[in-house]
């Protein structure tokens, strides 16, 4: 029981930052004298520091600040999207202390040149921590289908995995002796806007995720929705368009990622050429924002499409919150109108009136956030498990 509660403490801390014992003490229901006996435990192993606040101009006795050992204490996350690979070392509190970005080719069924790659970033990370630091965990987001965990992808439609061990694969060539955690990376991105980003306060969020498809993350009651294997919430796959829709990579028709997509967009706008990723929907994006015909056009299609599916949720689910992250942060941006335009058309006005329809507070690192908090997950569960 002491274990848990010094992991409750650890955790406002790591997500909330500087707190003082005061505000730890309000916010865990337990009286100052208790939480001088935890911050003390917690100090002794390395993982929090207590300082003197700034301000003593109030009465009484000031209250220390608790702040985690963010420089100390950190985990190694990895994001892989389907064009690029990033590794950082991220310490406790959420910082970014480094990081390493390399590109990812698309050349089908890639499990050893991701795993591969990924180590050697690792390994750079590693070596340029400073001395003393620790590693306390590995966590890691990928575009597809995660099986619970063993860290095995399911499924990830737009390279044909199928079954493919990475988290297993990754643990052995980082060879550090941690387990690698791994997650969906909508998943992660919901969880981490919810901690840090857009999503802070709402117990009821959806995060819509664009790489080259869609992705989604649901929370409901502050709970990640995840279903009954693990594999829940793949609002990319939810159909919008049956009757003449693009055809989409899972096998059906008309989904959600087909018409909103990386691929739609591009050949909605003429520039289906062979030039992909982030930077060639930018392009089209920001042609569209100067007022370019063609990419105006694109990406009001996207939009309305985009828009139907949204209403969609948001009559499922009722949230607070939708957030655009990933690519369909920059898509959101310009089409706004038509998004806005569908939902006003599709959704209940008692549920859509209550839905905030936000940006990424995040931004690109929302799912490397998340990863990384999974690699904390451990310690934070039994912040003492080495004593």
């Amino acid at each position: 029981m002491r274990r848990h509660t010094l992991g409750k403490l650890l955790q406002h801390v790591h997500v909330n930052g500087p707190l003082s014992r005061a505000a730890l003490a309000e916010r865990m229901g337990v009286n100052r004298s208790t939480i001088l006996a935890l911050t003390s435990q917690l100090a002794a192993a390395g993982l929090v520091r207590e300082e003197p606040p700034t301000d003593t101009t109030g009465a009484g006795r000031p209250s220390f600040i608790v702040l985690p050992q963010s420089q100390r204490v950190y985990v190694l996350a990895f994001d892989v999207a389907v064009d690029r690979l990033v590794a950082a070392r991220v310490g406790l509190g959420g910082p970014v202390l480094d990081r390493r970005e390399t590109p990812r080719t698309r050349a089908g069924v890639d499990l050893d040149t991701v795993v591969g790659n990924l180590a050697a970033l690792g390994e750079e990370l590693l070596a340029a921590a400073p001395p003393g630091a620790v590693c306390v965990g590995i966590g890691a987001s990928y575009c597809g289908m995660i099986r619970p965990g063993d860290g095995m992808v399911r499924y990830g439609p737009e390279m044909g995995w199928v079954d493919q061990a990475f988290g297993a694969e990754l643990e052995r060539a980082l060879g550090i002796g941690l387990p690698v955690a791994v997650g969906n990376e909508a998943h992660m991105g919901a969880l981490a806007e919810a901690a840090r980003g857009a999503g802070t306060g709402s117990q009821n969020l959806i995060y819509l995720h664009g790489d080259v498809g869609v992705g989604g993350g649901v929370l409901v009651g502050g709970k990640l929705l995840g279903g009954d294997g693990g594999y829940g919430c793949e609002v990319g796959h939810m159909v919008v368009n049956p009757v003449d829709g693009r055809p989409c990579l899972c096998g059906s028709q008309g989904c959600l990622e087909a018409e909103t997509g990386e691929h739609a967009l591009l050949e909605a706008a003429g520039r289906a050429d062979g030039r992909t990723g982030r930077q060639a929907v930018r392009a089209v994006v920001d042609d569209a924002a100067a007022g370019d015909p063609a990419a105006s056009a694109a990406v009001a299609r996207i939009g309305d499409w985009l828009g139907i599916g949204v209403a969609n949720l948001i009559n499922l689910f009722n949230p607070g919150v939708v957030i655009f992250g990933g690519m369909l942060r920059d898509v959101y941006q310009v089409a706004e109108p038509q998004v806005a335009s569908r939902i006003k058309r599709h959704a209940m006005p008692v549920s859509r009136d209550r839905a905030r329809l936000r940006l990424s507070g995040l931004a690109d690192d929302a799912t490397l956030i998340g990863a990384a908090d999974l690699g904390f997950a451990a310690l934070i569960a039994d912040p003492l498990r080495s004593s």
